[in-house]
């Protein structure tokens, strides 16, 4: 193998590939990235068995081959060359000589045969959709995920095709983020649970691409398979398997009817609710939110350190009511949403409360309520 190439794209293309390795590897070979030269270009992989990333990159090819490498030692190399072009090229069968204007370079490596194959999916259903869409889809909902592998269908997203709309849906069973993304082909009935470890590195990939002008990559093209998915971003594709099992029928706890709706201005709301949740925290997390005609009162209970009371004046509509809710659930919403304004609707104290953004029509984030404290 001997190949020369751009040392900026070798190194996008490792970071990327990097993706896929944990670093806690069973077999020793899996911290390595497969370097492949065929054509005009150099095809990159890596894999934990679970997560796959596949991407290529341009090369000037003397030579077809093919060499796994420790993606640290390469990526080391990409990151701290001065120089713009590269030339790689195997030595003595299993070293990678990586020769620029000024370095030279050896890194051990091993035999392409020695990695485990990344079998390309079976496809079941296959559709497109706005790469832009779907990262802010990503960003309102995989951080509801629950971060305990007790129930493994809850570890994962819940994807969902509906008619016109792929339908994002996460919980950790005290909070949920349903999100719809419009698509063009229609693909009724199709459901899936994607593990969320795949979903963030998707994040990464089009966070990256969205920042650069010369790759905007407006679609995503996705293939899902019986027991795989397949994201296609430019010349990247990431594969991970599915978790098994039945998502639970979180429909039946949305309250399709309220009695109180109340719009926030959401940077005094984030405010108000980061500074009380230093005395909330001492008690379950727990602050509870009297609504009135004239606007939330929010109170604090009391702890050791003290406690506070905070009004919000704010629009208002229907009875009074109250619920208690966590300080840092509320918290974490408020930091993954983008707009001036939050609308939250409530039936009573033991009933969801549930939050919708006005710019942001087809999402929508509900937390289960505590019980509230003696005043």
């Amino acid at each position: 193998m001997k190949f020369l190439c751009k040392t900026i794209e070798l190194l996008e293309a490792v970071q990327l590939a990097s993706r896929a390795i944990s670093g806690q590897q069973a077999l020793p070979i899996l911290n390595n990235i497969l370097f492949q030269a065929e054509g005009k270009k150099c095809i990159i992989s890596a894999t934990d068995l679970e997560l796959s990333v596949i991407t290529s990159f341009d090369a000037g090819v003397e030579n077809e081959g093919a060499l796994t490498v420790p993606a640290k030692a390469i990526l080391n190399f990409a990151q701290y060359s001065s120089d713009a072009d590269v030339l790689l090229e195997t030595m003595e069968g299993t070293q990678l000589r990586c020769t620029s204007p000024h370095t030279k370079t050896m890194i051990m490596g091993e035999s392409a045969s020695d990695y485990p194959s990344i079998v390309p999916i079976e496809k079941h259903a296959s559709f497109s959709i706005n790469a832009v869409a779907l990262l802010c889809g990503l960003h309102l909902t995989t951080f509801a995920v629950a971060k305990s592998s007790l129930r493994p269908v809850l570890s994962g997203v819940y994807c969902r095709i509906e008619k016109d709309a792929v339908i994002l849906v996460a919980t950790d069973s005290y909070r949920l983020s349903e999100c719809h993304i419009p698509i063009s082909k229609c693909i009724d009935g199709v459901s899936c649970i994607v593990p969320v470890k795949v979903l963030e590195e998707l994040r990464g990939v089009l966070g990256g691409k969205k920042n650069r002008e010369d790759d905007p990559s407006p679609d995503v093209f996705v293939r899902l398979g019986t027991q795989q998915i397949e994201f296609h971003i430019g010349h990247t594709h990431l594969f991970s398997r599915l978790i098994e099992g039945r998502f639970p029928n979180y429909e039946q706890i949305i309250p399709h009817e309220h009695t109180t709706s109340i719009c926030f201005p959401v940077r005094e709301l984030s405010v108000t609710v980061k500074r009380m949740h230093y005395f909330a925290k001492e008690m379950n997390n727990n602050l509870t939110l009297h609504t009135s005609e004239h606007g939330v009162r929010i109170t604090s209970p009391q702890t050791q350190v003290g406690r506070e009371e905070s009004i919000i004046s704010t629009e208002a509509e229907g009875k009074e009511n109250k619920i208690a809710l966590s300080s840092s659930y509320l918290l974490d919403f408020l930091n993954h949403i983008d707009g001036d304004k939050v609308d939250m609707t409530l039936v009573d104290s033991v009933h969801p409360a549930v939050f919708r953004i006005p710019k942001q029509p087809g999402f929508l984030h509900l937390i289960m309520p505590l019980r509230m404290s003696e005043e």
